[in-house]
């Protein structure tokens, strides 16, 4: 509910500020470039942080390897991600390798909700719920692409 949270408000927030008068933020586009960079600098750090990372190495399909390692690689590429956002010129190729990134981690999503692996003691969202929020993430990063 964090990234979703954390999506919002910040894109909102960026949004009112361009119609109170900061020009470079009165684009809907460029709002949802910052709300998208909050999001995943948000869920990119989360991959270091002790409460989450044992969880998240869990997540990894079993078939994979080096759980931890993959880990600590999605992290970084989230927040190197991030970044890329807030960067006008590299933002639409950002928003497209997040949008692969995101395609590409859903099996680990898959795996946590089928084996029910719970994120920092809450409950493993459910698999559903899981698919419409990384679907819409995609949707909003390929929106931010163009």
């Amino acid at each position: 509910m964090a990234p979703i949270i954390t999506l919002t408000a910040v894109t909102l927030l960026a949004r009112l500020t361009g119609h109170l008068g900061a020009d470079p933020l009165d684009q809907w586009q460029t709002s949802l470039r910052i709300g998208l960079a909050a999001m995943f600098l948000l869920t990119g750090t989360v991959h270091f942080a002790h409460k989450f990372r044992h969880d998240m190495i869990r997540m990894i399909p079993e078939n994979l390897p080096a759980p931890a390692a993959l880990v600590t690689i999605t992290g970084i590429l989230e927040i190197a991600g991030a970044a890329g956002l807030l960067i006008p010129t590299t933002a639409p190729t950002a928003a497209i390798c997040l949008a692969l990134l995101l395609a590409a981690m859903f099996p680990a999503n898959v795996s946590a909700a089928r084996r029910n692996i719970p994120l920092a003691g809450k409950p493993a969202t459910p698999l559903g719920i899981r698919t419409a929020e990384q679907i819409l993430f995609i949707a909003l990063a390929i929106l931010a692409a163009l």
